[in-house]
């Protein structure tokens, strides 16, 4: 589900906003997805770490159950505001 929803997002805001952001979302071998073939995330719970993505330039844990992100952590609900 977290997944699900962080790609819907992404591609909402491609929908609304074509010229802000590309319609490029892959799988990736480290960590769940890369963005513009340039930025890798990782999407889990509260607990995600970073080991999935260690060694990864441009990458970044989103987590579910967390208010606010750190360094490389960013929450999942903040997705919700490119819809």
């Amino acid at each position: 589900m977290r997944e699900l929803f962080f790609v819907n997002q992404l591609r909402n805001a491609r929908a609304l906003h074509p010229g802000l952001v590309e319609n490029t979302i892959e799988l990736s071998a480290k960590g769940d997805f890369i963005f513009k073939s340039e930025y890798t995330f990782e999407i889990g719970g509260k607990g995600k770490g970073f080991n999935q993505i260690s060694g990864v330039e441009k990458s970044f844990v989103v987590a579910d159950d967390i208010e606010t992100g750190f360094q490389n952590k960013i929450p999942l609900w903040l997705f919700g505001f490119l819809y």
